[in-house]
């Protein structure tokens, strides 16, 4: 009688056993679960600033500088959030002597706008409606790096994706109007940063 008990307990366990696989899946190994980053888990990229010229955290070309043709570098973007109306791009150099030195203020770029050209003209206002503020230098449109001799500086160009139109009749004059008027409007933002040394 005792080993007939022993030889149905056994049974009933191997059968436990192989039904268990059934209800309880078998643990994933740790090193088969993706990490965040990996295909599968990447979140969406947001809008990125780049130029041809150079790349983020280098050493912008002569040309580009007041001590070249004081040209502006060619820009484009990508992935602008949804509900964008236009775009706005402000370029400063926060290491100057007398702090924060502005050398470009450009406003109403159209939603559909991807690029800019490498040498926008200083026109105040454009044909499609896009227009520039008054610079650190007192002037209209891009005036490009021309630090005092030392280190090198950096220079931010900061992208604005706005879910509004400055408007035409008050046009933003410089970076401080033009940011007190994109208040509460910034739907994304990319920055790409220069440096330029003599």
């Amino acid at each position: 009688m005792t080993r007939f008990i022993v030889l149905c307990a056994a049974l009933v366990l191997a059968c436990g056993q192989q039904t268990g696989s059934d209800m309880e899946p078998a643990p994933v190994p740790a090193d088969s679960v993706p990490e965040p980053g990996e295909p599968g888990e990447t979140p969406e990229p947001g809008m990125q600033l780049t130029s041809s010229a150079f790349t983020d955290g280098q050493t912008m070309p002569k040309q580009y500088t007041g001590d070249g043709k004081n040209i502006s570098p060619p820009l484009a973007w990508t992935d602008p959030p949804e509900g964008t109306r236009s775009f706005a791009l402000i370029c400063n150099d926060p290491d100057a002597p007398r702090g924060d030195f502005i050398h470009w203020v450009i406003y109403n770029l159209g939603p559909e706008t991807t690029t800019l050209n490498s040498g926008m003209p200083r026109n105040q206002v454009f044909e499609d409606g896009s227009g520039q503020g008054t610079n650190s230098f007192g002037r209209i449109g891009y005036d490009g790096p021309l630090p005092p001799p030392g280190k090198p500086h950096r220079y931010f160009f900061n992208l604005y994706a706005l879910d509004i139109v400055l408007s035409a009749d008050d046009p933003p004059g410089d970076a401080a109007a033009a940011m007190k008027a994109m208040e509460g409007h910034v739907l994304a933002t990319a920055t790409l940063m220069g440096l330029y040394g003599r």
